[in-house]
């Protein structure tokens, strides 16, 4: 993940862990889902047909989750993906 990104997160007031700082790299996408579940947190990602798919099929055994949010891997500036991140998170808590 961008580090920028994280920082630019981070600095908002946001709880921001990556995948690094969990010691997650090279995990099975469901061990990520898993980690953030035990934790309470919502996973990011740009993984969109894999972490469907999974949330697919842990709620059609009743298994939940924090939350997953999907991106598109676009080339935006790590100031406007905080932006719409936070925008997100506003949207939702709010």
């Amino acid at each position: 993940m961008d580090g920028d990104f994280v920082r630019g997160l981070r600095s908002r007031g946001l709880d921001v862990i990556t995948a690094a700082d969990a010691g997650m790299i090279r995990r099975m996408d469901e061990e990520h889902l898993s980690f953030a579940s035990t934790q309470g947190r919502a996973l990011y990602s740009f993984n969109v047909g894999d972490f469907h798919q999974i949330h697919t099929e842990w709620t059609s055994t009743g298994r939940g989750h924090a939350g997953i949010i999907l991106a598109q891997q676009k080339r935006y500036s790590a100031g406007e993906q905080i932006r719409r991140l936070v925008h997100l998170i506003g949207s939702l808590s709010g």
